[in-house]
């Protein structure tokens, strides 16, 4: 298979030069994830609500890449408040819970956008066909 390139339609996609996910043969690498909204709304205010947007991102990424939340065999996790650990780890848990990915959650001192509380990362390995 050819490297398919898997767009979100976030305007930082164009603008930076790179693209939500890349499909390569049986693998799937999201990138970074935050809350953008639908017309450039506002994000959920708090880092559960926000982590949710990201995994549904993500979900959506995955779908269009022929990926399921299943085939996620990685994700990283950047906070800019460890105070947020919980909450995201709890969106986290709600959506891979039985999956159970090599995860890894980072604190850093912010993003581009001062609202985003959290950014999120996804590799998936699709099964041998």
């Amino acid at each position: 298979m050819d490297r398919r390139l898997i767009s979100s339609g976030s305007p930082y996609e164009s603008a930076i030069g790179y693209s939500r996910a890349v499909r390569d043969g049986r693998h799937v690498f999201v990138a970074g994830t935050c809350a953008v909204m639908p017309g450039g709304g506002e994000p959920p205010p708090n880092a559960h609500g926000q982590a949710r947007r990201c995994l549904e991102i993500i979900v959506a990424a995955l779908e269009e890449a022929g990926a399921t939340r299943e085939h996620v065999v990685r994700t990283r996790v950047f906070l800019v408040d460890s105070a947020h650990a919980e909450d995201v780890g709890r969106a986290h848990g709600e959506l891979f819970a039985d999956v159970r990915p090599a995860s890894t959650m980072i604190v850093v001192s912010r993003f581009l956008d001062p609202r985003w509380l959290v950014e999120i990362e996804a590799d998936a390995m699709l099964p041998e066909e």
